[in-house]
This record gives structure tokens, sequence and C-alpha cells, in this order.
């Protein structure tokens, strides 16, 4: 398949892919980009804005995997001006929601857009929610259980063991926060290997 991978990070979803696929990942950060093309090298890496690329290539792919900014949603959100004082709020990333409803009405191949559980009702009912996140798609996903250790205390080298990466050789920023965005790789395995049995049994 040709899959789009959109707001790549350094490719926690896409770590288990194999290389079986033709992937391109778009990622917005140069620096974190750079860690994305070492680590899978046979991936097109396009440094760019996600949201207008998927607007512009759509049709081009089979599949495409959307992640985008989970900040301005996330459940932390709920605490702004009670246990965090002097964080202001934000108005939600509707971005989310922009894709979500471009891809189910012009989008003829798969697709998964994920997030996370918000503070809010979800605007759309999600398809299905794995690992503490959700997921809206065309894909017949499944329900299955993940072993998750508690990581929102977790620090860099248990998120590291955690996902199978080892960032000590590169100069990020916020290596945590990188790696607190990444998709469980089992997730992103499972969820392809749902698509696969679809269209084997199409």
């Amino acid at each position: 398949m040709k899959i789009l991978n959109l707001y790549s990070g350094i490719g926690g979803n896409r770590k288990l892919w194999g290389e079986e696929h033709e992937i391109t990942a778009v990622e917005m950060d140069e620096n974190i980009a750079k860690v994305y093309q070492d680590l899978f090298p046979s991936d097109n890496v396009i440094i760019g804005d996600a949201h207008e690329y998927l607007k512009e290539n759509f049709n081009e792919f089979d599949f495409i995997w959307s992640s985008p900014p989970c900040q301005s949603h996330s459940s932390f959100r709920q605490n702004i001006g009670v246990r965090y004082r002097g964080v202001k709020p934000v108005y939600p990333d509707m971005k989310l929601y922009e894709e979500i409803i471009f891809l189910q009405n012009n989008f003829e191949g798969k697709y998964v857009v994920e997030n996370v559980r918000p503070y809010y009702k979800t605007l759309i009912e999600p398809s299905i929610e794995l690992d503490r996140h959700l997921f809206w798609s065309n894909v017949a996903i499944e329900p299955k259980e993940f072993e998750r250790p508690k990581l929102r205390s977790a620090q860099i080298p248990q998120l590291q063991e955690f996902l199978g990466y080892d960032l000590s050789g590169y100069k990020l920023p916020n290596k945590r926060q990188v790696l607190r965005n990444c998709v469980q790789p089992d997730v992103g395995k499972y969820i392809l290997c749902c698509l696969d049995n679809e269209l084997i049994n199409q």
C-alpha cells in the first residue's frame, strides 16, 4: 500500500509496520523529522504542514494515518485554573475535526485519525477506543486490550524502554514529550493488521 503518516513524530505508530509498504511521513519539526528519517530510512519524509499536505495530496494514498496535536484536547485541560494556576486556557484545535470530516467525505481509501480522550464530549463519535486513545476510522477495528505501564510520571529511560527507542544520540528540546506523544507501536501494528485482514476478506 501507499501509506501517508501525518504528524509522524518519531514514528511510534509506524515502528512495527515493516518495510513492505511505500510510506510517506509528514512532520513539521525538522529535528524530530531527522530522528524519524534515521529510524526509517526507506520512508519518504517531508518536513511541512501535515494539515495542508493532507488536503493537497490525499488522493495519492491507499491508507492515511493522522495524529493531529493533542495538547489542546487533553484531559489535562480540565484542571487549568484549578490545579495549574497561571496556565491560560486555549481553544481546542479544530484541525482534528476538520480532518475527520474531510476524510469521511472525500477520501475513497482507508483512514485512521487518532487523538487522546478529550476533556469535553467529543463532537464526532469515535469508532473505537484503544489504549486510552480514540480512533475515528473506516477500518473495521476490533476491541483489544494492550498492556501499558503507568506512564504519566515516567521519565525518559522508562519511556524509551517501553517504546523500544534510544534517543540518547539526539538533542531534542523536549525529549520526554516527544516520547509521550508516540502511539504505542503495538497499537499501530494491530490497526494495520485489522486493515490487512479487511482487504484480504473483500
